[in-house]
This record gives C-alpha cells, structure tokens and sequence, in this order.
C-alpha cells in the first residue's frame, strides 16, 4: 500500500512540474507573439511614425524660435527714505499706461507707443528678512541702554537698517528687435523724477555733507587740543601726577581719553555719512541695470522632443482603440 501511494505522489509531481513548464511555454510563446505584432506594426507604419516624428520636431522648432523672439531686462533696485510704497504704486501706474496705449503719458519720455507691442513691466521683493530686522532692532534697544556715545548708535542703526532693507526687482518684457531696452532706461528715470522725493533727497544730502563740514572742523580743533596736551606734557617736569588731563587757563581740566574717544566717533561718523551720500543720490537707488536676455520657457524649451513624442503617442493610441474595436465587433 505504502509503495502504490509513493508512485502516485511521484506521478502528481511529475504532471504538475509538466503543467508548470507547459505553461511557462505558453507565457513565453504568447510574448513572442506579441513583440511579433509590434514588430509589424512598426513595420507596417515605419512612414507614418519617421513622418509624425519629423513633424513634431519641425513644429517643436518652430515654436522654439517663436518664444524665443521674447526678451527681458531686470533692474535691481533699492528704495530709500520710505519710497517702496510709491516704487509699487508708480510700477503699477506705467502697467495700466501700457495697456491703455496712453500718448500723453508716453511722449513726454520720448516712448513711441507704437514700439510697446508686447511690452510688460513687473516688480517683485527679492526676499522677506522681517525677523531678522526685529532681532536686530531689539539688539539696537539694548545699545540704547548701555553707556555708549550717541553718534556710534546712530552707526549701529543705519547699518542694521542698510542690511535688512529688501532690494526688489523690476522685470521688463519685451519683443526681440524693438526698443524695449531703450524704453526700460526711460521708464527708470520717469520712476526716479518724483518732485517730492527728488527734494526730500537733496534735503538729505545737503544734511549729510553740512554734518561731514561739521565733523571735519570738530576733528581739527580736537587735533589742536591734543597736540597742545603733548606740547604740555613734553614742557612738565613732573607730569606722572596729571598726565591724562589737559588744564588750559581759566578753564577745568579736560580727559584726553574722551578727546581721543570722541573724535573716533566723528570720523565714524564722516564715514557714514559719506555712505549715505553715495547710495541715496536717489528715491529709488538702482543697483544692478541688467543686459537684455532672451526669456526661457520650460515647455517650450523642450518642444524639440515633446511633440514628436506627443504625436507618435497618440499615433498609437489610436490604433489601439481602433484594435478594440475591432475585436469588440467580433464579440457581437
């Protein structure tokens, strides 16, 4: 009995590994059918697909060289003495000019309307540093409290004010082959002719250079007094019981040290008004004019090879659905 069950198990091993490898026959036969069709099928539309490709890459090209006719030019700028308000306002003021093809606001610029086809203007912030600015306004309250000279927080204040001032950037669109980089140079300088600021500006520079004038004669009395304290201490006998004070006559004495001190200030001083001087001689300060360059779209960038891709693509779709429908009428 054991030896009769032993041969039936042998024989279902043997018919079940036959049934594994017939099927696995089968798989491979139908897969070798199907790269068959597929074989005859690209044979069979070998013309139609080299065509559709050609096609789509001639039509990929041909976009490509009409998107590319479009330029731009980014100007970096930075406002100065509370102008961003007025920098948005006046960006968006020349945006509904352009649409509204307004002569009268153009002319007086030298800006013939007629070569604003397809001219754009935007502007957008370079970055967002308002917790940063905080942080350090914060530090410039605890300097307030500490025992320093008032003309080295003012220093301290400009600077923290000066790093954390957003820069922003104007972007010009324009058509390849027209003025538009002519008319962006002309378009800045109508943004910087603001009557009031352009006098709030000349109020400030003649503030900082009247204060450089100041700070300079300070600095050379200070120097008479130091170099009268080394001629003094060069003619004492004994000076090692007064040698950090100056006493001219009639007057108290005076520390050397805050003399010293005081005129390092100034000139830290003069050193920053000179700053001041250079980078506001405008509301909007411009600090980057950019070159014209040629605007790069994504997808029509990749047009070259999308749409030969696109066409062959539904080439083949379409011989599918037709192939199911087919044999969906066969069914019937």
């Amino acid at each position: 009995m054991a030896e009769q069950k032993q041969t039936k198990n042998n024989t279902s091993d043997e018919i079940d590994l036959g049934q594994l490898f017939q099927m696995i026959g089968k798989g491979l036969e139908n897969l070798f059918k199907r790269f068959l069709r597929l074989f005859v099928f690209l044979k069979k539309n070998a013309l139609i697909l080299i065509g559709l490709a050609l096609l789509g890459g001639a039509a990929g090209y041909g976009l490509k060289q009409i998107t590319s006719e479009k330029m731009k030019t980014e100007v970096i700028v930075r406002p100065n003495i509370e102008s961003k308000d007025y920098l948005y306002d006046v960006v968006a003021e020349i945006g509904a000019n352009i649409k509204a093809k307004d002569t009268d606001f153009f002319d007086p610029m030298g800006i013939d309307i007629n070569g604003l086809k397809g001219f754009e203007i935007q502007i957008e912030s370079m970055g967002n540093k308002k917790g940063k600015l905080e942080d350090e306004l914060k530090y410039l309250e605890l300097l307030k409290g500490l025992d320093i000279s008032r003309s080295y927080a003012d220093v301290v204040r400009d600077e923290i004010l000066s790093r954390n001032s957003l820069n922003h950037k104007i972007t010009f669109f324009y058509k390849e082959g027209t003025k538009g980089y002519e008319s962006a140079e002309k378009l800045m300088d109508y943004i910087n002719s603001n009557p009031y600021f352009n006098e709030l500006i000349e109020v400030y520079l003649k503030n900082a250079t009247d204060r450089i004038k100041n700070n300079e004669d300070l600095i050379e009395q200070l120097d008479k007094l130091i170099g009268q304290y080394s001629a003094n201490l060069a003619n004492q006998e004994n000076g090692s019981s007064n040698t950090d004070r100056i006493i001219l006559d009639g007057e108290e004495e005076m520390d050397i040290r805050a003399l010293f001190d005081l005129k390092n200030d100034l000139i830290r001083d003069i050193e920053s008004k000179k700053v001041e001087l250079k980078t506001r001689e405008n509301a909007i300060k411009i600090i980057n004019f950019g070159r014209p360059q040629e605007v790069v779209i994504p997808f029509f960038g990749k047009t070259l090879v999308l749409l030969p891709l696109l066409f062959i693509g539904a080439f083949v779709l379409l011989s599918i659905l037709k192939y199911l429908n087919k044999k969906s009428q066969e069914l019937l």
